[in-house]
């Protein structure tokens, strides 16, 4: 089985009913599958081959849910980006994955202009191209004349079928290779975990680069049920949000826990009846006990889960939250291996956590451009085992921080930031969880130079990151701290913002 096969095999059962559904369009299974075919046979026309990747910077769309779909079929690897990422940073992906076409919207089109007339033109070949192959792909699609969908790629589940760019410790995006294989691990596992059904009506808060999307789309598809997709600029306006599920009567939602938090605080989530949902999961970042108990008390029949994962696995552990009364007191367990996966724990130094190591069907293929995923993949977490045997997420190892949901290497941040003329030397350090947390940049001015303003840090680093990596604020200091074997002090460096001890 493939992941294209689901929405072919979906068409033949329902053909019927509803499918995808964003702000403005609806497409059926039927609809689906003939635009996917004739996105497919668009592709061909382009020259894209089987193995050839895709750079897909567009709003979420029936549409871009089509073409991801026109690429699979052709044997092609799709790579969204948000449509919220500069153009420097869709660049620094493309010249990651050496995509044969890239592809963007309307809304791309008018950042590539204004891109080009405030930075200049070196880059204009490159996003012409883009841009023009997207125009052609759209008409084609739209019913040229003499196009015939290409025969169904014979391909094998364990072929590539997306890479989503994360924050890499490098200071460059890290493309994850994701399987067919991969994903219908998770997605079967997930679809038998939560019983969906065809009659379910699931949210796509996440976006296409972001892995939680893969559950919104392809546990829809292999149900046969609807998927509805939230814009950006709906994404973090809770009210919208909580109007959405009541308006779409959505039964699943899946999102990070702040996005959760925003609607109980802030959108009114628990006034009133209750919303037509049966479960409620999320993940991405450590959820509020706090948060968790107003949600059992508010909802006791709706299905609460907390699962855990990076990217590089998708999800590898569950956590169903029960009765009220069993919530623990000081945080919300992370669960037991789930997907077909085993987790085990590396010991540290100290020994009482340990790194959490995964490794079965959703451990990834590899880092695009990279050597292959070889055995068990070390995730970087910090995890202990409570006394009932389930996992507890402690932190990070190294120096990735989620930021709202969104996972953040430092580095990236980093390295931009000295990009800055005025800046010699930065560190990036976090304070605070969830809707809590920020970003501050720490920062070494160069002699005689001007201390950048937050307005400026934000303005630059606008060009070349998306905007949840962009610093909430800005710290300049005469020196940084280090520790004993001379690495920077981060920890020291949080506690004095935390304190108010940085300017």
């Amino acid at each position: 089985m493939m992941l294209h096969e689901l929405v072919v095999a979906a068409a033949r059962r329902t053909p019927d009913a509803l499918a995808v559904q964003d702000v403005t369009d609806a497409l059926t299974y039927r609809e689906l599958d003939e635009l996917a075919d004739r996105y497919a046979a668009a592709l061909v026309h382009a020259g894209v081959r089987a193995g050839d990747r895709v750079v897909i910077w567009t709003a979420k769309s029936v549409a871009t849910v089509a073409l991801m779909q026109g690429c699979l079929r052709v044997g092609a690897i799709y790579v969204p980006v948000s449509a919220a990422n500069p153009p420097a940073r869709v660049e620094r992906v493309a010249a990651g994955c050496a995509p044969a076409l890239r592809v963007t919207d309307a809304t791309g089109m008018d950042r590539l202009s204004q891109d080009e007339n405030e930075h200049g033109d070196e880059n204009d070949a490159e996003h012409g191209d883009g841009a023009a192959r997207w125009r052609e792909l759209t008409a084609l699609a739209e019913g040229a004349a003499g196009l015939l969908p290409p025969p169904p790629h014979q391909g094998s589940p364990d072929d590539p079928a997306s890479v989503l760019y994360t924050s890499g410790s490098t200071g460059e995006p890290k493309g994850v290779c994701l399987s067919h294989a991969n994903a219908l691990a998770f997605v079967r596992w997930a679809c038998a975990e939560l019983a969906v059904e065809p009659t379910d009506r699931l949210a796509n808060h996440a976006e296409f680069n972001f892995d939680l999307s893969v559950f919104d789309l392809y546990a829809a598809f292999h149900a046969g049920a609807s998927v509805h997709l939230i814009s950006s600029e709906a994404a973090y306006a809770p009210e919208q949000l909580v109007r959405l599920i009541r308006d779409r009567e959505l039964t699943i939602w899946y999102s990070v826990p702040s996005v959760v938090a925003l609607m109980i605080t802030r959108g009114g989530l628990l006034d009133g009846p209750a919303p037509t949902l049966r479960c409620c999961v999320v993940a991405g970042e450590p959820v509020s006990v706090e948060h968790v108990r107003r949600l059992r008390a508010a909802w006791p029949a709706v299905r609460l889960f907390n699962w855990y994962g990076p990217t590089e696995t998708n999800v590898c552990s569950s956590y169903e939250i029960g009765a009220l009364d069993s919530i623990p007191d000081r945080v919300i367990p992370i669960g037991h291996a789930a997907c077909g996966d085993a987790l085990t724990l590396e010991p540290t130094s100290d020994g009482s956590v340990g790194e959490l190591v995964v490794s079965g069907p959703t451990v990834m293929l590899g880092y695009w451009g990279e050597a292959p995923q070889v055995g068990p993949y070390a995730t970087g977490d910090l995890v202990r085992r409570n006394d009932r045997g389930e996992l507890e997420y402690v932190g990070r190892r190294d120096h990735m921080v989620k930021v709202r949901g969104h996972r953040v290497d430092v580095a990236e941040v980093e390295s931009a930031l000295v990009e800055l003329d005025a800046v010699a030397e930065a560190v990036v350090v976090t304070t605070g969880q969830g809707l809590a947390a920020r970003l501050h940049a720490v920062c070494v001015v160069r002699p005689g130079a001007k201390a950048p303003t937050l307005l400026e840090v934000k303005r630059r680093g606008a060009r070349r990151l998306p905007p949840y990596m962009l610093p909430d604020a800005v710290h300049v200091v005469g020196e940084l701290p280090r520790t004993a074997n001379g690495k920077y002090d981060r920890p020291s460096l949080a506690k004095r913002i935390e304190r108010g001890e940085l300017g």
